[in-house]
């Protein structure tokens, strides 16, 4: 994750990604860039078991996650839970979307939930992907909750090789392209993780700013969802 040099430089504050999905942690440190942390991965812990995701929401799955591993870590951690919802599917596959059909990738899921609409529309195929970042430091106390969705359509087939997930099926509205077909930059100034990372980015800069001016110990927000 860090080069050598970034792990010798001087680290204001350390954040952990809690996740071992590289597009995601890819997502994430693109919009943290200009944060004064340094970036940590799950790679940088190999010894930290993963807690079982047993909430009923995407903010219990992302706190659960974040406190884990800052109480494990002794670090600032972020943790995202985020799902496809498709309503002709009552929902599914929801939070477990990463886990959908029991199916072991995402090419595998993805013909999975497109057999289950077969002889569906095109205008009966609305979805939205929905994402919860809990941010936790175990140390003074601070959780925060940032949620973000996206609304759209599921296409009749993959298209495009960008993203990761269900990144080729989902359309999502006001756009004729898949996120799979989408530049990074397009899909990371309207997806529902770069609605809930803008959230993230705009706090995380007030809270070391207060710090910056001396506070010991800034704002703290406990169960606050933005």
């Amino acid at each position: 994750m860090m080069s050598k040099a970034q792990r010798e430089a001087p680290c204001p504050r350390e954040l952990i990604i809690a996740t071992r999905n590289p597009g995601k942690v890819h997502e994430i440190e693109s919009a943290l860039v200009g944060i004064p942390v340094c970036i940590r991965s799950l790679e940088d812990f190999p010894f930290v078991q993963s807690p079982d995701e047993t909430g009923q929401t995407y903010s219990e799955n992302a706190v659960l996650k974040s406190s884990f591993y800052s109480q494990s870590t002794g670090i600032f951690a972020l943790a995202d839970d985020s799902g496809l919802e498709v309503e002709a599917l009552k929902g599914a596959p929801g939070i477990l979307s990463a886990r959908f059909g029991e199916a072991s990738s995402d090419q595998e899921r993805i013909d999975l939930l497109l057999k289950r609409l077969s002889g569906i529309l095109h205008e009966d195929r609305q979805a939205r992907f929905v994402c919860a970042i809990s941010l936790v430091d175990a140390g003074t106390g601070l959780l925060k909750i940032f949620e973000g969705e996206v609304q759209g359509t599921i296409a009749s087939a993959p298209k495009g090789s960008n993203g990761f997930g269900y990144d080729s099926i989902f359309i999502p509205d006001g756009y004729e392209l898949t996120f799979g077909e989408m530049s990074s930059e397009v899909k990371n100034t309207i997806s529902h993780r770069a609605q809930a990372l803008a959230q993230v980015r705009a706090f995380l800069k007030e809270w070391f700013a207060e710090a910056t001016q001396g506070s010991s110990n800034p704002k703290v927000s406990k169960n606050s969802s933005s």
